[in-house]
């Protein structure tokens, strides 16, 4: 199925309440999120007008969009809005296709194919916003819109681009739509979760490996080489296709930050990864110990498993992280006193340092019903929580220790 994981009857929904008439999709993000298609390579400069994308209100209403002359092929493959208009940029094509098998010089080839350009044509550097804008203002105008109230996205526009973007459309009236696409976002497609959920299977999978094959003496890059070899491996095996990366922040000692020392008994060990799916990245978080953990350590994790004992008890589908019972709350406080602590302790005996989970997704996400939880093999000691994002976030604090 071809197309973006856009819901047009939620976008409706808010756009009306915001009192926007139409969306004009500038970020890269959220022009792949609406269309389904990539934006293309001009979009690296991370400028509005690379690739565009034109959404009514109305849910029946067809969309529109504006991408490079060098993307329209691999857009039009990918989406199913037929109304496409392109912009040159900087890469220079001659489809040769038409004219082939034939014995003439290639030279004549090309120029046959590139007739119809004016006279004196150029290239732009790199792409010309200007002319992105243009065509916007022509599909505006064709469907009536040039004097509504578009949403762009306020929290990625460049000033220099607002600018050009309110000279080529005097009559229209810009408004925020980032806290539309916000809302949007949060609630994921299944199609969204499968890649969040393959990530995260992937870089679990590596954390075990590290764990597995965990030994004393070892460095931060070291582990780091098992981690990325091994999420390599299980794409593989799994036919995963889609992975376009991967990161790591592993450290090893007390500072979580840093690459630190070589792996002792005692040492905190702060595993921090993802994998990205066509442009979804998981993110999961483990910090464990090496040997036993020290009365600090214990202490934290003590802390933050109160915490996030307290916090996934309350919640529910469709309730906001505000919405907590007080009970919850007072012990999520209570908690995070005795964390502080802790921590303040740790800090002056410099013993070990600690990764205590993500709270973005708590602000931005319906939560869901299952948590990810890292598969209790060995006994005992450290502070681990977990979670797989992008503008959402599940998590569950256990303990592992590797001896």
């Amino acid at each position: 199925m071809k197309g973006g994981f856009l819901d047009r009857r939620r976008a409706e929904a808010l756009m009306r309440a915001a009192g926007i008439d139409a969306l004009v999709v500038l970020q890269p993000e959220n022009f792949t999120y609406a269309t389904g298609a990539t934006p293309g390579v001009a979009a690296l400069w991370r400028r509005a007008g690379a690739a565009l994308a034109l959404v009514p209100q109305a849910a029946d209403a067809p969309a529109a969009a504006v991408v490079s002359d060098l993307f329209a092929p691999a857009f039009r493959a990918a989406s199913d809005i037929a109304d496409l208009r392109s912009h040159a940029i900087w890469v220079e094509t001659a489809d040769l296709r038409g004219v082939l098998p034939s014995n003439r010089p290639t030279g004549e080839l090309v120029a046959e194919t590139q007739a119809g350009r004016p006279r004196g044509y150029q290239r732009p550097p790199t792409f010309e916003p200007r002319e992105a804008f243009g065509l916007l203002r022509d599909l505006l105008a064709e469907r009536g819109l040039l004097g509504a109230r578009l949403g762009v996205e306020f929290d990625f526009l460049p000033v220099n681009d607002l600018r050009l973007l309110e000279e080529v459309l005097p009559e229209a009236r810009l408004v925020d739509s980032s806290r539309v696409f916000e809302r949007l976002r949060m609630v994921k497609a299944p199609g969204e979760v499968a890649l969040l959920r393959t990530g995260a299977q992937l870089a679990e999978e590596g954390i075990r490996a590290v764990m597995r094959e965990l030994r004393a003496g070892q460095s931060r890059p070291q582990l780091s080489e098992t981690w990325h070899a091994t999420v390599v491996a299980e794409a593989r095996r799994r036919g995963v296709a889609n992975m376009t990366g991967k990161w790591d922040y592993i450290s090893v000692g007390p500072d979580p930050w840093g690459p630190g020392g070589k792996v002792e008994p005692g040492t905190v060990i702060k595993i921090d990864v993802g994998c990205v799916l066509s442009g979804y990245s998981s993110d999961s978080a483990r910090t464990f110990v090496f040997g036993r953990a020290d009365a600090h350590a214990r202490a934290i994790h003590a802390a933050l498993r109160a915490a996030f004992d307290a916090g996934r008890a309350a919640f529910r589908a469709r309730r906001s992280a505000r919405s907590m019972p007080p009970a919850s709350a007072r012990c999520a406080r209570r908690a995070s006193r005795a964390s502080r602590a802790a921590i303040s302790a740790m800090a002056s005996a410099r013993t070990c340092g600690a990764r205590n989970g993500h709270t973005r997704g708590l602000a931005s996400t319906r939560c869901s019903s299952r948590a990810w939880s890292w598969p209790s093999r060995r006994r005992s000691t450290s502070m681990a929580s977990a979670a797989s994002s992008s503008r959402t976030s599940s998590w569950s604090p256990r303990l592992a220790t590797r001896r």
